[in-house]
């Protein structure tokens, strides 16, 4: 149990983060604090006039080994650790001269900069913190008499709660020990996550995760879940733009459903060079278009599926321009995701205050690996992010027709959409957009009548009399096991086929194929998405 208001008459400060530390010095100082202090921090604690002592001077002992000993000593870890209620401890204090230290405030080395911008191994080893560590751990075990201090924007909470005598409450206390124990933690996993790098080791026997709460979610999939959102990434990973690096120009707070789908929408469309529009419900698409503007990408996407299509999340691979915000703005949607936003655009989306506006600084790199984690009960799965891209040199041609260029185009194009959408996925494409997407159905030949029947609901709802499923091509993100469902393709009016292949009825398949004269490649590769 924490006691009550402790007094603070000296503290210890050494950091790497220098940013607000005359600030909190003067009013330490102010408060009769005496200051000890490391190297750097105490040059710049004196330079700003304040009386500061040398850690090298207080322990009577010289910083070694080009400065990796300077804290490790008892007469700065007695100090903290004694605790005041223990007359042995204190008459230990006595014995060896040791005076006792109430506060400590230590930054640690900037180990995942240093590995972020590509310094030599060497220099990572050097940026690994021993004494930092050791003096927060220290503090925070002893936080029934000790506040020990880690990151700089608790500084003002530190200075708002000292009272006129100094004193310290333990809540506060007891708040930072945790958070400091966190942040020891989280350095850790991150020296952990470099050397199972730097040995190659993907999956090492034990892994730590470390993230920052980035903000605490109203609730999670559903009113009656909690929820925060967290960011992080494994150390020397480099970051990748997205929904974690965005800056929100307007609206509501994100909501965790938000959060995922936005998150699906924005790696989706990095998928594409051209000027590309993607449009997710749930977590799948429901219109996805490339075309020579993203005014013209919008149009053709909202087209596939303008039902759904409401409340849903945009992004877009190109800057968010005037023109194509306020063709959005005609729709009421969720969120739009950009790499930047003209302001222009933003002007455009202003009277729509609940929307939220994101710009993200850039585009997630669709062939950089990266990890998956999601939970199952007592644990992880991890695997490989899915960066497999397939590419024309890639293909086989296993029907007797091959398919023309046009055909090849949408073709490669729907594959990167199907790689998006959730099992059983089908996605029928034409010029460059989806006409029908089939998602999530427990038979591939649902998700193929499903896509088919979205396409013939989008043709007469804006008036056409064919379906837009004829003339156009299909994506499988896994093999037909059956030729049941490509024959509902052909049967919709599809043309040409893309698909993994690797079904013990692939020759029923590529009969059917051809029976009904479709082009078909196959890809070798699957993008089982759950």
């Amino acid at each position: 149990m924490s006691r009550g208001r402790i007094a603070i008459r000296r503290a210890l400060i050494s950091v790497s983060d220098k940013s607000g530390l005359v600030e909190l010095g003067h009013c330490l100082a102010g408060h009769g604090v005496a200051l000890l202090s490391t190297g750097g921090s105490a040059a710049v604690l004196a330079a700003a006039g304040l009386a500061v002592t040398e850690v090298a001077a207080h322990t009577g002992f010289p910083e070694i080994l080009d400065g990796r000993v300077k804290t490790l000593h008892p007469a700065i870890h007695g100090g903290i650790l004694a605790r005041r209620d223990a007359a042995d401890h204190l008459a230990a204090l006595e014995r060896h001269g040791i005076a006792p230290i109430d506060l400590v405030i230590v930054n640690l080395y900037p180990f995942a900069a240093t590995v972020a911008r590509g310094a030599p191994p060497a220099d990572c080893i050097e940026n690994i913190d021993i004494g930092g560590p050791a003096l927060i751990r220290a503090a925070a075990k002893n936080h029934d008499f000790v506040t020990i201090v880690t990151d700089p924007a608790d500084y003002h909470a530190l200075m708002h709660e000292m009272a006129p005598d100094g004193t310290v409450g333990a809540a506060l206390r007891q708040r930072l020990a945790g958070a400091a124990f966190a942040h020891t933690a989280a350095y850790d996993a991150a020296v952990a996550g470099w050397l199972a790098a730097e040995r190659g080791e993907r999956f090492p026997p034990l892994v730590t995760l470390a993230a920052r709460r980035a903000e605490a979610l109203r609730y999670g999939e559903n009113p009656h879940q909690q929820a925060a959102f967290y960011v992080g990434r494994p150390a020397g990973a480099p970051a990748r733009p997205g929904v974690a690096t965005a800056r929100q120009l307007q609206g509501k707070a994100l909501s965790y459903n938000n959060l995922n789908d936005t998150d699906a929408a924005y790696e989706l469309i990095a998928e594409f060079d051209r000027p590309a529009v993607a449009i997710i419900k749930h977590a799948n698409p429901c219109g996805v278009a490339v075309a020579a503007t993203p005014a013209e990408a919008w149009v053709r996407a909202l087209a596939c599926d303008p039902i759904s299509a409401y409340g849903g999340i945009v992004a877009l691979n190109q800057p968010l321009d005037a023109v194509t915000a306020k063709a959005i703005a005609q729709l009421f949607v969720e969120v739009v995701i950009a790499p930047s936003v003209e302001p222009e655009a933003a002007a455009a989306l202003a009277a729509k205050p609940n929307l939220r506006l994101l710009a993200a600084g850039g585009l997630p790199d669709p062939a950089a690996p990266g990890i998956v984690l999601r939970s199952v009960a007592d644990g992880f799965l991890v695997q490989d992010r899915d960066a497999g891209r397939i590419r024309a040199g890639d293909l086989t041609v296993v029907t007797r027709r091959r398919p023309s260029e046009h055909e090849l185009a949408d073709l490669l194009f729907a594959f990167r959409v199907a790689k998006h959408v959730k099992s059983n996925a089908i996605v029928y494409a034409r010029d460059g957009a989806t006409v029908g997407i089939g998602a999530g159905q427990m038979s591939r030949v649902d998700s193929s009548r499903t896509a088919a029947w979205k396409a013939r609901e989008a043709a007469e709802a804006a008036g056409e009399p064919v379906s837009r499923a004829v003339g156009s091509v299909i994506a499988s993100d896994a093999f037909f096991p059956f030729a049941d469902g490509l024959i509902a393709a052909a049967e919709a009016g599809a043309t040409a086929v893309i698909q993994p292949g690797g079904s013990l009825r692939d020759s029923e398949v590529i009969a059917a194929a051809d029976q009904a004269g479709l082009a078909m490649v196959f890809t070798g590769m699957r993008h089982f998405r759950h």
